[in-house]
């Protein structure tokens, strides 16, 4: 019998009303177009695309923040997107989010202390707080001292690792991290993805990880996938993903990396912008592949698995070949 996905998302997507046209019309903005995925228990599932994708978008759908519009949202097989807030917040102990501002998620008035300690008091008041904040700052790696300072007292390392420690403090079963490295150091975000897998290891977290750099998320990750225009277009192992790409986008994304062994070459030509949309019913990239056929007009949100991985998934008609 297959385990249960600890998170499910089906068909997810969430539009944004704009501004009324000249006509007086309402205008949309898809931000997510009926996204798919599952995560195993344990595993950590890396969500990768240019800024604007809807990468934060889902994240936010995933955790309660959005309502979607469509599809629905499943924790341990129990769907959580339609809940009243009464009880989702009963649930919020079983999975929590870390952002990726972390001076701007931290209340600036409160110690490092009392940010650790008002979880503790609304999802488990029976715990000794002091002796559980002293734990949780030695599982993310924070000396004991730290606990009397306040944000602005801290670097933007030490801030992120706070921000973990009070996701940690419910004991949540899965995590959700948009985009926790993108505004540290370098060193610092090295720092932060070990610990961050440590942690994942030692707890057996299950985690949602969005981010941009293709180097760090295929460390970090054990599937990924990847999202351009609010649809997930590949989706499998990270070391495939990233080494063995089988979309036109995912290829572009992983030759415009930066590199140690010489300067980049581009093999892979996308035309135009971004922000260019594709006919109605075609390929997500229709209007910037370079391999686009007339078979991709009515190709769209079709995952094709490797004819080598069955587990490796393309929106692509040539992902077969």
């Amino acid at each position: 019998m297959t385990e249960t996905p600890l998170l499910e998302v089906r068909a997810v997507s969430k539009r944004y009303r704009e501004r009324a046209s000249a006509a007086l019309r309402p205008a949309f903005v898809t931000a997510v177009d009926s996204v798919s995925f599952s995560v195993a228990r344990g595993e950590i599932f890396g969500i990768v695309g240019e800024s604007g994708c809807g990468k934060s978008t889902l994240a936010r759908l995933i955790m309660g923040l959005e309502e979607p519009d469509e599809g629905r949202v499943f924790l341990a097989g129990q769907r959580i997107d339609h809940l009243p807030e009464r009880q989702r917040r009963r649930l919020r102990g079983r999975f929590q989010m870390v952002f990726q501002d972390s001076g701007a998620s931290l209340n600036p008035r409160r110690s490092v202390s009392g940010i650790l300690s008002a979880p503790l008091r609304c999802h488990h008041p029976e715990e000794n707080t002091a002796s559980r904040v002293s734990e949780l700052l030695d599982m993310v790696g924070l000396p004991a001292s730290m606990r009397d300072r306040y944000p602005h007292e801290l670097s933007g390392g030490q801030r992120q690792r706070v921000c973990i420690a009070r996701a940690l403090a419910t004991r949540p079963e899965l995590m959700v991290l948009d985009e926790p490295v993108s505004a540290l150091d370098v060193s610092v975000q090295a720092q932060i993805l070990n610990l961050l897998r440590g942690l994942q290891r030692q707890l057996g977290l299950t985690c949602v990880l969005i981010g941009h750099g293709l180097g760090a998320m295929r460390y970090i990750s054990d599937r990924i996938g990847v999202m351009y225009l609010g649809q997930i277009v590949e989706e499998g192992d990270a070391d495939e993903v990233l080494l063995r790409p089988l979309h036109p986008y995912t290829r572009a994304l992983a030759e415009a990396a930066p590199s140690i062994h010489g300067p980049i070459r581009r093999k892979t030509e996308l035309r135009g912008e971004v922000s260019l949309l594709p006919p109605e019913g075609a390929c997500a990239l229709y209007e910037r592949c370079a391999y686009r056929t007339g078979e991709c007009l009515r190709f769209a949100r079709t995952l094709l698995s490797s004819p080598d991985d069955p587990a490796h998934l393309a929106q692509c008609l040539k992902a077969k070949e």
